[in-house]
């Protein structure tokens, strides 16, 4: 394949595009309205104005899909991230205190390692990485204002380029668009008398994030029993370690809480939350670390399924789509770059095995659905339940149905603990949960459900010791050590609440 290729974008979806494509493509250029990177970590992250890019100054890591898939197609990049300070943790480092003493290695266990890293150095070093490759351009500050599009003899629609807002037409014998959530390729193609379909759900939160620098000579403070990450129902929290002596924490609030949400964006009442957090509050020592910058936020969060040929038939020919243009996740699952990765290597595999352009569109959206529909469907369904658990905590007369006590029950009482004592069974599930195998599949094996069944009879009494300690206060009790009102605007929610 020699064909040449434009690319709208040049995020991460564009950029591992342009990762995958360049060792066989022709010439390759990529599109980029926000202007390019400051040279250096530091200044990168302080300076670099990603307007095309919400995400860049929130919490991010490579799962152990996506740095596996770097570590094995492109070493060279993995190595330059690593020297830039991007980090790897194992899957040993991750474990519980109950099993971590007796663990003892297996095969596999290298594979689970992550990369964790700020956004901005990810971004900034797979730029430079790409941009190094001879027949790759990327071209920052433009503007497009449409897609080159015509009918062939036979009235499919054929993409041919990209035009720009100052009237230049880029052409290729491919587009790809890579334009992130906020791409406007859907409407070039409604416009131009394409179909496609889509799925599209809310997920119910907003996002939250703040950086820290951790003070010279300070280090980290040691994991404990308490972990960093949690969920308190009306509030979710996690802590990610970044390159650089950096380190970041994410509250996600549901949207439902407007009384929270408008809260935290302030700076003081968003660390004292995390002071308030035991497994978070080391972390907040200020002899330990200081603040790097303001709370950012995001919000307008939703997951998205883009089928470019619904029913086989392809919308138009020679266009293919990679990361958010064509499927969005909630970002709480840390699996929006893998997905963008994914999808722009298994187009690099269609284009060298295809040569007809419908059956490389129809091709490419076959192995899209079998690599990533069913994690797709997972989280969706979890967003479903997090949100219905969200109403269902402002209606303090709630009470949960038997069939929802009982799934709760053997989710926190069986499966939770199990999972606490036993190394196999937590290997699989992480093996899972880093998308190296199916979603949701270990719990399914017939040797797991019984062990999980057998923890679950023994009772809370029997395994109080597997229990994780309190790892934050109920809302009333947050929403009274924040000096806020937790009954503000209560009627309203509790009509939504009645919903349920």
């Amino acid at each position: 394949m020699s064909e040449s290729i434009v690319v709208l974008g040049a995020g991460i979806a564009g950029l591992c595009t342009a990762l995958a494509l360049a060792p066989t493509a022709g010439r390759i250029t990529l599109l980029e309205r926000d202007a390019g990177p400051p040279d250096g970590v530091e200044e990168t992250f302080d300076q670099w104005s990603r307007l095309g890019a919400s995400q860049l100054r929130h919490s991010h890591a490579f799962i152990a899909r996506l740095r596996k898939l770097i570590a094995t197609e492109h070493p060279a990049l993995l190595a330059a991230l690593e020297t830039a300070g991007a980090r790897e943790l194992t899957f040993a480092e991750g474990l519980p205190p109950a099993i971590k003493a007796r663990y003892v290695a297996a095969p596999g266990d290298e594979e689970m390692s992550i990369l964790v890293s700020r956004r901005s150095t990810l971004e900034w070093i797979i730029r430079l990485y790409v941009e190094a490759s001879p027949n790759v351009t990327i071209r920052s500050s433009v503007f497009v204002k449409g897609l080159i599009s015509a009918r062939d003899a036979r009235g499919a629609l054929v993409a041919s380029g990209l035009a720009l807002q100052d009237g230049e037409v880029v052409l290729g014998d491919l587009v790809i668009d890579a334009g992130g959530r906020n791409s406007p390729m859907i409407d070039w193609l409604a416009e131009a008398g394409a179909k496609t379909t889509s799925q599209e759900e809310g997920c119910s939160i907003l996002y939250y994030t703040r950086f820290y620098n951790l003070r010279p000579g300070r280090n980290e403070p040691p994991r404990g029993d308490i972990p960093a990450t949690g969920d308190l129902g009306y509030l979710k929290f996690g802590m990610f370690p970044a390159d650089n002596n950096t380190f970041s924490f994410t509250l996600a609030v549901p949207e439902i809480e407007e009384v929270l949400r408008a809260a935290v964006v302030r700076p003081d009442v968003f660390d004292a939350i995390c002071k308030v957090l035991p497994g978070v509050a080391p972390w907040m020592d200020p002899d330990r670390a200081a603040p790097a910058g303001k709370v950012h936020a995001m919000g307008a969060l939703k997951s998205r399924w883009q089928d470019m040929a619904p029913g086989g038939v392809p919308a138009i020919l020679n266009l293919y789509c990679v990361g958010d243009s064509l499927v969005r996740t909630n970002p709480l699952y840390g699996r929006g770059c893998s997905f963008a990765a994914i999808e722009a290597h298994a187009l690099r595999d269609v284009l060298a095995t295809h040569v007809d352009p419908a059956d490389r569109a129809r091709a490419y959206g076959v192995r899209v659905r079998d690599d990533l529909h069913a994690f797709y469907a997972d989280m969706v369904e979890q967003d479903r339940g997090a949100a219905k658990r969200a109403l269902a905590g402002l209606r303090p007369s709630h009470k949960p149905s038997w069939r929802a006590r009982l799934l709760r029950g053997f989710l926190e009482d069986g499966v939770a603990i199990a999972l606490r004592q036993d190394t196999a069974m937590l290997r699989a599930a992480m093996r899972a949960f880093h998308m190296l195998d199916p979603p949701r599949a270990w719990l399914r094996k017939p040797a797991y459900l019984a062990k999980i069944l057998s923890v679950w009879a023994k009772g809370r009494h029997a395994n109080a010791a597997l229990y994780t300690p309190n790892i934050g206060p109920n809302r009333p009790a947050m929403f009274a050590l924040l000096g806020l009102d937790a009954g503000a605007d209560f009627a309203r929610m509790q009509a939504a609440a009645q919903s349920l």
